[in-house]
């Protein structure tokens, strides 16, 4: 259960500050992608598909640090682990600056991952500390709501300091993010894990609690499906600005499209938001993946080798990101229900496990860009469709025996 004897922020500064260390993530991917060409053309001009592994890199360290902050968390407390993530997140955006080889960029982006693994776990961890049930999945909601705007802005952000500063500056912006974003937590929020309620890191209570997670049926099947989101919300920022740029031609306007991208597919937040208290958290999992399996089909119906229209095209993009809004919130919400005892170290596997998974899924599908659609698209709709079998049958089946 929550615990009520936390002071509480007014929740509106709550939820807006929860979403900026959400945002810490976004703004380090988002704000890159208009780089990405001239990263190719610096770092790796005769294998120019390479510059998506910038993408792919940091989140495969966040996948790998996520697992280590929960655990921390839970023994030292959620302040002092989010401190020192925000010192190795500097040191890898540090580093990226200064990289001279492709190679040199990928660790530098992978340290970076590493520690923004703490914003993003240990604030989910906090939520958890506070708020239980479709209350916390409404929190969530909101701030993935103001979450959205900075995947919407980064980009436009990204292409200034690339136009002004170049594209190394873009490391110097995602320090002073991640000193905005940490800070305002340090300095306004309290503890929420008391003393009291840490737990030892031994190896064996560890193993313990891992176990206990996965055996509940609830988190098993939210974690494999959020991998499966996951792998499909990858696959997608790794091949959207080569889509705009290649494809149709529009990369000098890439910014400004994937804003409205993101404004539209954030909306979804707003939706859930209202709908998750009235219908529940399964049901709206459900009504995202179905509604993506039926959109891609379409689109591979259609013909996107054959020369798809940019405009069903962005709306096709805008339907990924608008499910990413139905299904995220409420599958960690989902996962973490039965385990609020151990809310740092589960929060910590389900983020881990999702996001190393989905990063092995989605980089095939990124480097098989040919110039089409085509790829993305149907690693897509099986993805998705393999999601929302997990979802009718798993989640069914547990009904049925409980």
């Amino acid at each position: 259960m929550s615990d009520n004897s936390i002071k509480r922020l007014p929740i509106g500064e709550f939820i807006a500050m929860v979403a900026f260390n959400f945002a810490m993530v976004a703004f380090s991917i988002d704000a890159m992608l208009p780089a990405l060409p001239e990263i190719a053309e610096a770092l790796s001009p005769d294998e120019r598909n390479n510059a998506q592994l910038v993408v792919t890199a940091f989140v495969f360290g966040m996948g790998v640090g996520t697992f280590f902050t929960g655990p921390l968390s839970d023994r030292f407390g959620r302040k002092p682990v989010i401190a020192i993530a925000a010192l190795v997140y500097v040191a890898g955006a540090a580093l990226a600056y200064s990289a001279q080889t492709l190679e040199q960029l990928l660790a530098a982006r992978a340290l970076q991952g590493l520690g923004v693994a703490g914003p993003r776990v240990v604030a989910m961890a906090l939520i958890r500390d506070i708020y239980e049930g479709r209350r916390m999945a409404q929190i969530m909601s909101y701030a993935m709501l103001i979450f959205t705007l900075v995947p919407a802005i980064a980009p436009f952000l990204g292409d200034f300091i690339i136009h002004a500063f170049g594209w190394r500056s873009i490391f110097l912006a995602c320090i002073l993010f991640c000193g905005l974003s940490v800070g305002w937590l340090l300095l306004r929020q309290a503890e929420t894990l008391p003393k009291a309620k840490r737990r030892s890191l031994g190896l064996g209570n560890l193993m313990a609690a891992t176990r206990e997670c996965f055996s509940y049926r609830a988190f098993s099947l939210s974690t494999a499906v959020q991998c499966l989101t996951f792998a499909m919300l990858f696959a997608t920022l790794s091949s959207v600005q080569q889509l705009f740029d290649v494809t149709y031609g529009h990369g000098d306007n890439f910014p400004a499209w994937f804003a409205l991208i993101a404004l539209l597919g954030g909306s979804a937040s707003v939706l859930n938001a209202r709908l998750v208290m009235r219908i529940g958290m399964r049901r709206m999992i459900e009504i995202g993946l179905g509604g993506q399996v039926l959109i891609s089909a379409l689109m591979l119906g259609l013909g996107v080798s054959t020369g798809l229209p940019l405009g069903l095209f962005v709306a096709w993009i805008t339907s990924v990101f608008f499910m990413i809004g139905f299904v995220i919130g409420n599958l960690n919400a989902l996962a973490m229900e039965p385990v609020g005892h151990i809310a740092g170290l589960a929060a910590s596997i389900i983020g881990s496990v999702s996001t190393v998974l989905g990063v092995i899924l989605a980089v095939p599908i990124g480097l098989m860009f040919n110039g089409t659609p085509v790829p993305l698209a149907g690693g897509i709709l099986l993805l998705a469709l393999s999601a929302f079998v997990i979802m009718q049958q798993g989640f069914n089946r547990l009904s049925s025996q409980a």
